[in-house]
């Protein structure tokens, strides 16, 4: 197809909001802007439930631009344009140039039309019926399938008109920051970076929480949490992601507590210290990769023992998918190479052999009691955590 100059953006589920619309909007073109400023300058504008992007000069990169488009939370489809003056004239000469630029040789297509405006002299089947004749005379090799083209001429006619052959589907959902802040427990493995990017999908901001043990952990095991981060963040914008030590807690609960309740008294403290990060941050929920029944850690009984920890909502949105369903969701958002880096977390040594699948609350915080000075070990923890801002566009640092 001929280069596109422009790219129209459609969004779902916004358009149905009410009078808080423009909040939704004003919320998805601030993040546009961000997400694709490092591609270039572009002219962004709204109008009538779609979105135009040109490029403001020469050096912006269009193709990168789309690939940036494709992250944001709230568009639903992609269309790279070519635009003309809005009459039939312009319409086919900008149409067929657009074709011949095409490998059509031996393919089939159909014209689709629709008309904003009201008071363009031919209606949209009447579009499509003298544009099907005009490339049928013009364009060799191609034939018309109404059923299932192999091209499909989209023409739609609004303040201009405006050619194009392919969708691009987006990341759909909402836009992130419309419905608040929630802190995702991020651990390295391949469930929470796909539960973080699920709710951010439906608009929640996100800070990260990750427990480190070393020397337990390397080094490289916390490169990798704050590499998928970095991934997420091509999503969700910015990122504050608290690296908190655990290795005095954890070592506590090993040495005083029963063998049998060590992950679910170890699950209990993060939740606790992943809440007060949450406070401090503005954060109003936190996330998890959890899926019922994966491990005896995510049994009905062990969640809800988990869960009595704080008192702020937990969100689990992988809570009913198997596992091969958050594995495709990893690759498609590209977290997936990075989760299967072989370096342990703290979730994954120090196992106990046989532990508590069915536990009670009466029992947990009973184990609990043989811990001493937890409270201090917690606020310690807390105060010693190191925060690594993670920006999509920038260097990472830390402080």
């Amino acid at each position: 197809m001929k280069k596109p100059d422009i790219v129209l953006l459609k969004y779902g589920e916004i358009a149905l909001k009410g009078l808080n619309r423009p909040m939704f909007e004003k919320r998805l073109l601030k993040n546009l802007a961000a997400a694709i400023a490092p591609a270039g300058s572009f002219h962004i504008r709204k109008s009538q439930s779609m979105i135009y992007v040109e490029p403001a000069d020469e050096g912006a990169d269009m193709e990168d631009a789309i690939a940036r488009m494709r992250k944001v939370f709230g568009i639903v489809n992609i269309c790279p344009a070519v635009s003309c003056e809005k009459d039939m004239e312009s319409i086919a000469r900008t149409t067929i140039d657009c074709l011949l630029a095409m490998d059509t040789e031996g393919k089939s297509f159909k014209v689709e039309a629709k008309r904003e405006d009201k008071q363009f002299p031919l209606n949209s089947p009447a579009i499509c019926q003298q544009m099907g004749g005009c490339i049928l005379k013009n364009v060799k090799g191609l034939h018309v399938d109404v059923h299932h083209p192999d091209i499909l001429v989209q023409i739609e006619i609004r303040k201009r008109a405006y050619i194009f052959t392919e969708k691009l589907s987006g990341a759909g959902g909402m836009p992130v920051g419309t419905n608040g802040k929630a802190a995702l427990l991020l651990s390295g493995g391949i469930d929470s970076p796909v539960a973080g990017w699920m709710i951010a999908k439906r608009g929640v901001a996100l800070d990260a929480v990750h427990f480190h043990s070393h020397p337990y952990t390397s080094d490289r095991a916390k490169e990798k949490v704050i590499q998928l981060a970095k991934i997420i963040s091509a999503y969700t914008g910015k990122i504050h992601l608290h690296v908190v030590p655990f290795t005095d807690i954890q070592l506590a609960i090993i040495e005083q507590c029963p063998k049998n309740y060590l992950t679910l008294i170890m699950r209990r403290v993060m939740m606790q210290i992943a809440e007060r990060i949450a406070v401090k941050s503005g954060a109003k929920a936190l996330i998890t990769g959890e899926s019922i029944g994966q491990v005896a850690s995510q049994t009905m009984e062990s969640l809800a023992v988990t869960d009595h920890a704080v008192s702020m909502p937990v969100f689990r949105p992988c809570i009913g998918m198997d596992k091969e369903e958050i594995v495709q969701i990893s690759k498609k958002i590209e977290t997936y190479e990075t989760s299967i880096l072989p370096y342990e977390d703290c979730c994954t040594i120090f196992v106990p052999k046989h532990p508590k699948t069915k536990p009670t609350l009466e029992e947990i915080l009973e184990a609990e009691k043989s811990l001493t000075d937890l409270e201090s070990m917690v606020q310690a923890a807390i105060d010693g955590e190191e925060v690594v801002v993670i920006n999509p566009r920038e260097e990472l640092y830390e402080f």
